[in-house]
């Protein structure tokens, strides 16, 4: 599923009109975004959660070349399911 077969399943199962399904998706995804990028954590029981990870620089090493190089610190957002959602799909 992506986020337009999102947008019609809303649309769909709770009568609402293409726009108004499409905002209330597009609402949700930037909450998410808005609150990962200020270093917060969300959280939807049942579902799972989001967070950021911090990574550290470190020496790493060109595959190709073999040359060493420097691989930047970066934070990177990470997703840890619920425990619901893990039993339901491991059924």
């Amino acid at each position: 599923m992506n986020k337009s077969d999102l947008m019609m399943a809303l649309k769909e199962k709770d009568n609402l009109s293409r726009q108004e399904a499409e905002r209330i998706v597009n609402v949700f995804f930037n909450s998410i975004e808005d609150s990962l990028c200020n270093g917060g954590r969300v959280e939807i029981r049942g579902f799972g959660s989001f967070t950021v990870n911090n990574y550290k620089s470190y020496h790493g090493r060109n595959p190709k070349t073999g040359d060493q190089i420097l691989v930047p610190a970066k934070r990177l957002p990470f997703f840890k399911v619920g425990k619901e959602l893990k039993e339901l799909v491991d059924y």
